[in-house]
This record gives C-alpha cells, sequence and structure tokens, in this order.
C-alpha cells in the first residue's frame, strides 16, 4: 500500500492521508486440481497477471501440491521486478477448509483429510498462506469484480475436475455457516437413486453432472476449460449431445432447489457448468421453471462469470490481499522478515 498526502479539500479540520493501491504489490494464488495444480499473479483490483497450470498425472497429494507450488513461486519471484512485492498466498481448495486454523478437513476428490496446507505452504514459501473452498471464492471474485457487482443476493456453481461445488452470497455477506461448510450444493440430491458422489451420497448433483463423463463422450482425455468448450461446443455428436442435455436437466432440478431455499437474484455458472449452459441455455430455463416456485424464478438471472477462467484465481488473492487491507504495514514486516531469512 502507497499512503500519500492528502488532496485538497474545503472542509474545516486536519485533512487525512489518503491510502491508495500499490500497483508493485501482487498475491499469488493456488488452486489444487484433481489433475493439475495452477498458480496464478494477481495484482489488486482482480487483474491477473500471469497463470501457470502444472499438469499432474493423477490426484496430488497435499505435499505433492505444496512442492509444486513453492517451485512455482520460487521461479516467479526471480522473475519479478525488484520494486515488486508479494502480499502472501490464497489456496482456493476443491473442499471443505475450516475457517478456525485453516485446515483442510476433507476434499474427498483429491484424497486429502484433515491436511495442514496453509501451513506446510507457509514454511515453503516464507509468506503468510490463506485457504478457503473454491467455489466460495468464486462468489466472492465474481461479486466483487464481475457479473455479481452491486448483487446482495447470489448463488455460485463451479464444475471442475474434483466436482461441482457452490457459494453463496446472502444479503450482502458470504454465507459460511458455523466452521465454514456451508455452501456444498453439489451434494444436493437430484434423484432417489444413482451412483455415489466423492462423499459416499447417492443421487446427488455431483454424482449425475460430472465433467468426467463429457469428456468420455468427447473423446479426450484430458482438457483445460477453453478447451474443453471449443470442443463441446463444436461436437455435432449425438452421445455428446444427448449426455450434455442429460446433465443439464439434473442441474437445473439442483437450481431450481438452490432458488426455492435461497431466494437470489442471480446465479452464476463458472467451469464445465457454464460451458454445458453455452451449449443449451433455453433447456437449462426450462426445466429451472418447472422446479422452482414461479415467484421466485420471476427474479432470477442466470448467466456465466465475467472473469471466466480466472476467477478462482482472483478469489484465492482476494484472501491474501485482505490480511492486507486489514493492516497496510503488515506488509512491510513480512518484507523485513524475509530479508532477515535470505541474510542469515
Amino acid at each position: 500500500m502507497i499512503e500519500s498526502a492528502a488532496e485538497a479539500t474545503t472542509q474545516v479540520g486536519r485533512p487525512s492521508s489518503v491510502v491508495r493501491s500499490n500497483s508493485g504489490t501482487i498475491a499469488v494464488a493456488v488452486n489444487p486440481e484433481l489433475d493439475a495444480v495452477t498458480v496464478g499473479v494477481v495484482g489488486m483490483g482482480g487483474r491477473v497477471q500471469n497463470r501457470i497450470r502444472y499438469p499432474t498425472e493423477g490426484p496430488p497429494t497435499a505435499k505433492e501440491a505444496v512442492n509444486i507450488a513453492a517451485a512455482i513461486i520460487a521461479g516467479i519471484q526471480g522473475a519479478l521486478q525488484e520494486d515488486t512485492r508479494i502480499a502472501g498466498i490464497g489456496v482456493a481448495v476443491p473442499g471443505l477448509v475450516s475457517q478456525r486454523d485453516g485446515i483442510v478437513r476433507l476434499a474427498p476428490h483429491l484424497g486429502w483429510k484433515d491436511e495442514p496446507v496453509t501451513e506446510m505452504l507457509a514454511g515453503a514459501t516464507g509468506y503468510p498462506t490463506s485457504a478457503a473452498n473454491d467455489a466460495s471464492l468464486g462468489a466472492l471474485a465474481e461479486r466483487t469484480f464481475g457479473a455479481g457487482r452491486g448483487v446482495q443476493d447470489m448463488v455460485y456453481l463451479n464444475g471442475g475436475a474434483s466436482g461441482v461445488g457452490g457459494g453463496v452470497i446472502s444479503g450482502g455477506v458470504a454465507l459460511g455457516g458455523t466452521s465454514g461448510y456451508a455452501g456444498e450444493l453439489g451434494h444436493m440430491r437430484v434423484r432417489s437413486n444413482g451412483h455415489p458422489d466423492s462423499a459416499g451420497s447417492r443421487g446427488t448433483l455431483e454424482s449425475e453432472v460430472k465433467r468426467e463423463r463429457l469428456l468420455e463422450v468427447l473423446g479426450l482425455a484430458s482438457a483445460d476449460v477453453n478447451e474443453f468448450e471449443q470442443a463441446l461446443l463444436a461436437s455435432s455428436s449425438l452421445a455428446v449431445r444427448s449426455e450434455a442435455n442429460r446433465q443439464l436437466d439434473f442441474l437445473g432440478v439442483a437450481l431450481g432447489g438452490a432458488i426455492n431455499v435461497l431466494n437470489p437474484r442471480l446465479v452464476v455458472l463458472g467451469g464445465f457448468l457454464g460451458s454445458l449452459y453455452a451449449l443449451n441455455p433455453e433447456r437449462l430455463h426450462k426445466v429451472v421453471a418447472q422446479e422452482a416456485l414461479p415467484a421466485s424464478w420471476s427474479d432470477v438471472h442466470i448467466c456465466r462469470p465475467e472473469l471466466g477462467a480466472n476467477i478462482l484465481m482472483v478469489g484465492a488473492a482476494e484472501l491474501a490481499f485482505a490480511a492486507i487491507l486489514a493492516d497496510p504495514a503488515g506488509l512491510a514486516t513480512i518484507e523485513a522478515g524475509r530479508s532477515l531469512e535470505s541474510s542469515s
């Protein structure tokens, strides 16, 4: 942060100094997934300057994810300009993260349970580290910098390699619950039977709406968000269209239930869910209209995130910036501590 002299004013009294964001201050965002660890460099104001995706052969362990992220961050540090400072690290986790201690209580797709990821990454890099559920951070990012600006009540659903997660803004406040686990809309039941999801529950949104199944019918082993969407929208396969429509129907059932319970003004569909929506928005609207109460549905707008593929990077970075905005002097303390470590 930069503190400057106050601007001229006609008001009586001593003017306060003005605190502005320093363009040389960045945050590092980390998103471990089923098939990759992605690290981003984000400036204040939600500006993603760089994003590095490191593919993995399978779900990385917590230790592997930390080692990969730390190695990428070390490379980022070496390429930074001398006056650029790192505020900290934010981690977007596809799972349940305790608000009290930052421990990942459960990330079923990754196979993580009670992993102190923030402590491990802070120890490996020397930077303060915070973590939260990825979809909750997506909701925060989209409300701050995207389609949700000025919206007091919104639902964000993210579809990724690790399943479907949700984040809720209610009355302008992020809905967290007692321990920060609220918003797990992927585990809403959408049918009476079916395959189990990552938590073992059957017939849930996550068990019926799966990126993996769409990749199979598309004939792809893996793909990032943009590659997946291009393949889905370009496909003329009846098998692809049939599976996509089946998944859209279950997504509509879940959204109808969420709208009835939460009464949002806006629903934002991110990740592969946004690609599904782009393929056939009319079908989704029709199913939601059948499932939701007419009065609640009449006020809802469904859209894709304005932040696109950067949404989780922006949300994770906001975790790091939040501490600095609350205590601007803290950044100098971080840098001083790192200088002592490097000189010893």
